[in-house]
């Protein structure tokens, strides 16, 4: 590809390079360089790519674009910002796959992971097509999934994410499905992509290391809104008023509480295992049900409703398809037993998230809700007190056991937790298979077991290994030599 075509829409302020350079590749890593590519120093946090443009010339490259002139002698164009330009060039590089998808972005703090999920499952079943999806947990292409090492941003770099777009297209996809961060937003990830559908999920506390204040962060989250054709509202949320200030495209809402938004959730039933409720539009009065416990499970289904809607979907096929939707991994995943209790497992791994289960669960538990959990080694140390209180707080009962210990002996990391619990309501089995053991052996009728910390990781991490330990698998071989029981007690 010709140097003038990658450089397609980025704002030159000096050309020192022949436009009609032929580049055989493009890399921001240095290391990852090959004869006649395109270098891009970008600037982060922790490294300034303009550091590394003499190896990048010693690797083979045929051109660098940078904020500065290099200090060795190579063919450069110099911009203002890299990093924004390096979208443009990784989507003219991978031939503009984003402005052949419908993408629907979803942003906010909490639920991006399962509303993203719905929305592939429901648009999967209604289309009968394979959809793409960019997540925290994985990416997917339909079936296919592409294991993700990100955690926080969700979102890849502009390179990686126009990659995986174009891998999508291959594979027939018409519409792509991605959590959208607030690092993303602000570091131009995504700049230059239009979205089909935004969607604003809520904000709380969360990422101020990073934005500084709660103003700072909503503002990043609202960039999205801006550069979407629809955008759609969780009005239950104060922040919606800041995202809905920024919209550039029709606005679509959706409430638990307010009659007046666009879809509203109605006679709202929590179960231990599922939410049904009535979705109201102006039209209809449509029976919903999800697989999924807890009242945040009603929202994310609101959200995946909204957008279905907004792209033509009517209610009815809308609540067959999430009827059929799976569940997602690790996110208040109901874990199928033959069994009088319910095992959920959940990643809850902070102090916000594991109240916000724990509370979630309680609100649909025709028993007690047992809590185990652990917290991670080589972490913020802080937070294990405050998850030992909010554990011993709010459930019935508590198993405090390990999770990744990492380098850190268990032991003191339980320590720790438990030095935050007042009462007496709970037992340490620093094992966490015989803590799982534990937990269903003495399950009582009608408890809900919260397996807390691990969600979706099939692994547990102890010194510098990861073992293989999938909650799932777990609980399965217990259940398979579980000896039923007349009266058991925890």
């Amino acid at each position: 590809m010709k140097l003038n075509e990658i450089l397609k829409n980025v704002e030159i302020a000096e050309l020192h390079a022949d436009p009609e350079l032929e580049i055989g590749g493009v890399a921001y890593d240095s290391r990852a360089v090959t004869a006649g590519g395109l270098f891009v120093a970008v600037r982060g946090h922790e490294t300034d790519g303009h550091a590394y443009i003499a190896a990048a010339v010693e690797s083979g490259a045929a051109c660098v674009l940078c904020e500065e002139p290099p200090s060795v002698t190579v063919p450069y164009v110099l911009c203002a910002n890299t990093r924004r330009a390096m979208a443009y060039v990784s989507a003219n590089w991978f031939g503009n796959p984003a402005e052949k998808l419908k993408i629907i972005g979803v942003t906010g703090t909490k639920g991006k992971t399962t509303t993203t999920s719905l929305i592939k499952n429901a648009l999967e079943s209604l289309t009968g097509k394979p959809v793409g999806l960019i997540g925290t947990i994985c990416d997917m292409i339909g079936p296919r999934v592409i294991e993700s090492k990100r955690t926080t941003p969700t979102t890849p770099d502009s390179y990686e994410l126009h990659g995986l777009f174009a891998q999508m297209l291959e594979a027939g996809c018409e519409y792509a499905v991605m959590e959208v961060s607030s690092h993303a937003l602000v570091l131009d990830r995504v700049a230059g992509i239009e979205f089909e559908v935004g969607v604003f999920t809520n904000l709380a506390h969360e990422h101020l290391d990073f934005h500084e204040t709660m103003d700072e962060y909503a503002r990043a989250k609202s960039i999205l809104f801006a550069h979407s054709r629809k955008c759609v509202f969780n009005c239950d949320n104060s922040y919606s008023r800041v995202m809905q200030a920024a919209a550039e495209g029709d606005i679509f809402t959706y409430s638990i509480d307010n009659v007046e938004c666009d879809v509203v959730a109605k006679r709202v039933r929590l179960s231990r295992d599922r939410v049904e409720f009535s979705a109201l539009t102006l039209e209809t009065l449509q029976p919903i049900e999800i697989a999924a416990p807890g009242k945040f499970s009603v929202y994310n289904a609101l959200a995946a409703i909204a957008v279905c809607l907004k792209l033509g979907f009517g209610i009815g096929d809308i609540a067959d398809a999430l009827a059929d939707a799976p569940a997602v991994k690790g996110r208040a995943e109901v874990v199928p037993i033959d069994a009088d209790f319910t095992v959920i497992i959940d990643y809850a791994h902070t102090p916000d998230s594991l109240e916000q289960i724990i509370t979630t669960l309680k609100d649909g538990a025709q028993g007690r809700v047992v809590t185990l959990f652990g917290c991670g080694g080589d972490r913020d140390e802080g937070k294990r007190p405050i998850m030992g209180d909010i554990a011993a707080r709010l459930s019935d009962f508590v198993i405090v056991t390990s999770d990744n210990p990492r380098t850190e002996k268990p032991e003191a990391i339980i320590e720790k937790i438990t030095a935050g619990i007042s009462g007496d309501n709970y037992v340490v089995i620093p094992d966490r298979r015989a803590a799982i053991e534990y937990a269903i052996e003495n399950a009582q009728t009608g408890d809900t077991i919260l397996l807390a910390g691990k969600g979706h990781e099939t692994y547990q991490e102890r010194g510098k290994v990861k073992f293989p330990f999938d909650e799932r698998v777990v609980v399965a071989e217990i259940m398979a030599v579980r000896a039923p029981r007349e009266d058991t007690r925890v």
